[in-house]
C-alpha cells in the first residue's frame, strides 16, 4: 500500500511539472489559451522592418497595447506593411501618432512603439499611421563605422 501511494504521488508531481512547462511555453511564445479581447486594426508602412516578426508586441509608454498580426510587402511603394491589432480601450490615438520599430536591449526582440501625437482627429479601425521610423540594423551601423574609419586612415 505504501508503494502504491508513493507511485501516485510521483505521478501527480510529474503531471504538475509538465503542466508548468506547458504554461511556460505558452507565455514565452506569446500564445494565450484565453479568448482574445476586443481589438481594432491599424496599418503602418516602414522602409525597413528587419527583425520584426508576427506576434511582436505593440507598446505605448512601455505598456503592451496590442500585437503585430501580419507583415507584407507593399508592391506599389516597396515598403514593409505591418498590420497591428490594438486593444479597443486604446481608441483615441491621434492621426499624427508615430510608430517606431524598437529593440528590447542591445540584441533583443523587435517590437513597435507608438508615440502619441497632438491632433484632435483620431485613428479609426483600418486606419494607417503615416509617421513611422524604421528598424535600426546593427550590421548597417557597424558597416558605416568601419567604412568611416577606413576613409580616415586613407587620408
Amino acid at each position: 500500500m505504501q508503494s502504491r501511494s508513493l507511485e501516485i504521488g510521483v505521478g501527480l508531481f510529474l503531471l504538475a511539472g509538465l503542466l508548468a512547462l506547458l504554461l511556460l511555453a505558452l507565455r514565452v511564445s506569446g500564445l494565450t489559451a484565453s479568448a482574445s479581447q476586443d481589438t481594432y486594426r491599424l496599418y503602418a508602412s516602414f522602409d525597413n522592418i528587419a527583425g520584426l516578426t508576427v506576434r511582436a508586441k505593440v507598446t505605448m509608454a512601455g505598456v503592451t497595447i496590442g500585437k503585430v498580426t501580419a507583415i507584407d510587402l507593399d508592391r506599389d511603394t516597396y515598403t514593409g506593411r505591418v498590420t497591428m491589432e490594438l486593444e479597443k480601450r486604446i481608441d483615441n490615438l491621434p492621426v499624427d501618432s508615430t510608430a517606431s520599430i524598437l529593440t528590447a536591449g542591445l540584441l533583443g526582440e523587435k517590437y513597435i512603439g507608438i508615440s502619441v501625437g497632438g491632433e484632435d482627429k483620431v485613428l479609426q479601425d483600418g486606419g494607417t499611421i503615416r509617421d513611422t521610423q524604421s528598424s535600426l540594423v546593427l550590421e548597417d551601423l557597424i558597416g558605416k563605422f568601419l567604412i568611416n574609419s577606413v576613409n580616415k586612415d586613407s587620408k
